[in-house]
């Protein structure tokens, strides 16, 4: 069973910007009886991609709780073949020209930073190359606006229905935040520029302070919660 695949729909549109990412998907929330998403509201969880594309299939949904159980029943052994696959993957993307990078968080928020294999953070171990995630974590997301987390790691905050008024506070210092819009995506939001974040997912790219501009997909169409943003 491998762990990384790379790349979805969305991920490998930076594939035209000269980027492969390598992304880890597990089952989100407590499908697996573990949390992996301490942080994800109830319109997040509602409204999770776990089931996009081929996500929706019974196969691929069991493999992804078996990635789970794996990290957390043997976390020394799924590290050990994360780190293989890792390196694997770096010299994959540069027998293509192509700059990898990883997303690790997929379908789930864990804190990767205090995550080690050998003493090591993943991002300790291939300082190299990028990785880059969203999070609805503020611990996280403190922490990588005040310098704390590794050089090569990149977070985008994710606004839901009940985080708006931190959500401003982080834009305001410089972050930058994931808000899902119905139908369209306006130009600013509250003063803030609007990014298409539907364009490509290389997030480290957008600059800082600024919203990165989602088009609601497959569940969300149906949010009632206020995750999903109204056109104004």
């Amino acid at each position: 069973m491998s762990l990384l695949n790379s790349g979805n729909s969305k991920t490998r549109k930076g594939e035209k910007k000269g980027f492969t990412t390598y992304g880890l998907h597990l089952a989100p929330a407590k499908l697996s009886g573990f949390n992996v998403c301490k942080d994800a509201s109830q319109g997040c969880a509602a409204a999770c991609l776990n089931t996009a594309g081929r996500g929706k299939m019974t196969m691929v949904q069991t493999a992804r709780i078996k990635k789970t159980l794996f990290f957390f029943q043997d976390k020394q052994d799924f590290l050990s073949e994360l780190w293989k696959e890792a390196a694997k993957s770096i010299k994959s993307a540069a027998r293509k020209n192509m700059t990898p990078c990883f997303r690790l968080n997929l379908t789930s928020d864990l804190p990767w930073e205090k995550i080690k294999f050998n003493g090591q953070s993943i991002f300790e171990a291939f300082p190299e190359v990028t990785f880059y995630d969203y999070t609805k974590s503020p611990e996280r997301m403190t922490a990588f606006l005040a310098g704390d987390l590794p050089k090569n790691y990149h977070l985008t905050f994710s606004r839901s229905e009940s985080n708006g008024t931190l959500s401003e506070a982080f834009l305001a210092s410089g972050g930058n935040v994931a808000m899902v819009f119905r139908k369209s995506l306006p130009d600013t939001f509250k003063g803030f520029r609007v990014v298409d974040g539907d364009e490509t997912d290389l997030r480290f790219l957008d600059g800082k302070g600024v919203v990165v501009g989602l088009k609601e997909k497959g569940l969300a169409k149906k949010d009632e919660t206020g995750f999903v943003l109204e056109p104004v």
